[in-house]
């Protein structure tokens, strides 16, 4: 038996002589629980977002996206003839075209994104599950049609009840701006076959359409704006990113599907981690209830110090009691936070208990929220370091300093 704990254990769920002290005991425990709770349940909610998001974006982006290093288009011929066929991992690719354009539709004006991609692109992509309006027809009858996000449609004021043509503009290339604008400019025109809906930050700008329409109307002849390659079930994303930059050269740049928004992630996680140290600075205040506990603890029980110290215990064996005491106190409201948070996530998971306002404004209808076991036990490490730093200090000094404790000045 562990004499230091078992007595450490005892004074905590013992009744103290002065009332005040068991408050303060369970202030202390309260507050470490709360703290933990607060931790488990913003570092889940932030692991669903940023889960739903990179789910969403799965469902367009390809596995790796190549693009030149400098300039915005290239030549697709050599990696396609002599770098991607010869990687087994490599299911398909495709070049797609993709450019900024002013859309006229009506009497209303808009810049977006124009994405060329071939006739196969639903195929290889989720696209088909976010039409809201419409469907994802690109060509029929020798006629290009564009599927447009849901943003720039309510942006243009595009709907599917009027056969109105959607009229795009880009510089001509190698064209100074003239006077007449006119004739510095390239204009098509194309009809809208569906809307798509995924997150704003996508379908507010953009518009698919067939690669040979954005061919004639960027004049790329056979440039491509970038290669996405969609690999094999099995296979590495790192190791094929790695070979393709390896035989592509530096003019290239690979990017993985978390490279395609590394801002996004990036702030994401930086949200995160700021929130986390904020909580984390909270906890380190509501500890300090640690000390005022402990402090009191040691003025109540100063006779049992003294009995003890009559029976043999050395100083380092009282000081290690209140340790233990401290340590309890935080492994008490870590089990508590834990146990807690765990369950309203659970909860928020499989009822959707906390709902998003705005009546069907969002992608969702309840907070997002996974339980990362990574995040449980860096949090768990955290606060019991926090509680060990909390109770060690107090002991250490007002061990050395009272006299009924060390009567002897040893």
């Amino acid at each position: 038996m562990n004499l230091p704990l078992f007595i450490a254990g005892r004074y905590l769920i013992s009744k103290k002589k002065q009332n005040i002290i068991n408050i303060i005991s369970g202030i202390s425990v309260a507050g470490v629980a709360t703290g933990t709770f607060a931790l488990v349940v913003v570092l889940s909610v932030f692991n669903g977002f940023n889960d739903l998001i990179r789910s969403y974006f799965s469902t367009l982006d390809p596995d790796l996206k190549i693009t030149a290093a400098e300039g915005k288009m290239f030549d697709p011929e050599f990696l396609t003839d002599s770098v991607l066929v010869s990687i087994s991992d490599i299911e398909r690719f495709s070049p797609v075209i993709e450019e900024n354009a002013l859309l006229r539709y009506g009497n209303r004006q808009y810049i977006a994104t124009i994405k060329g991609v071939p006739s196969n692109f639903s195929e290889v992509t989720g696209v088909h599950d976010l039409m809201v309006y419409g469907s994802f027809g690109l060509e029929k009858d020798n006629t290009y049609y564009a599927v447009v996000g849901q943003g720039v449609a309510g942006q243009l004021g595009i709907t599917l009840d009027f056969m109105e043509p959607i009229h795009i503009y880009v510089p001509k290339r190698g064209t100074r701006v003239a006077l007449n604008l006119t004739s510095s400019l390239n204009h098509d025109y194309i009809f809208p076959s569906g809307i798509f809906a995924l997150l704003e930050e996508v379908d507010a700008k953009t518009v698919f359409v067939p690669i040979g329409f954005a061919r004639n109307l960027f004049e790329a002849e056979n440039r491509v704006s970038a290669l996405e390659v969609q690999l094999k079930d099995q296979a590495s994303v790192k190791k094929v990113r790695k070979l393709i930059m390896e035989r592509a050269g530096e003019q290239y740049v690979v990017k993985n599907k978390y490279q395609q928004h590394d801002m996004l992630y990036k702030t994401m996680q930086s949200e995160k981690w700021a929130t986390y140290l904020i909580l984390i600075f909270i906890l380190v205040i509501a500890s300090f209830n640690i000390l005022g506990s402990l402090s009191m603890l040691i003025i109540d029980k100063k006779e049992d110090i003294a009995i003890l110290r009559s029976m043999g215990a050395t100083n380092g064996l009282v000081r290690k009691i209140f340790l233990f005491e401290g340590w309890l106190i935080s492994l008490t409201g870590v089990a508590a936070g834990l146990i807690l948070g765990v369950l309203v996530s659970l909860a928020q998971i499989h009822f959707e208990l906390l709902t998003l306002p705005g009546e069907g404004s969002f992608v969702i209808t309840a907070y997002p929220v996974k339980i990362a076991l990574s995040d449980l036990l860096m949090i768990t490490l955290v606060v019991l370091t926090i509680g060990f730093v909390a109770a060690w200090y107090p002991v250490r000094y007002i061990t050395q300093s009272n006299t009924y404790i060390n009567p002897a000045g040893k």
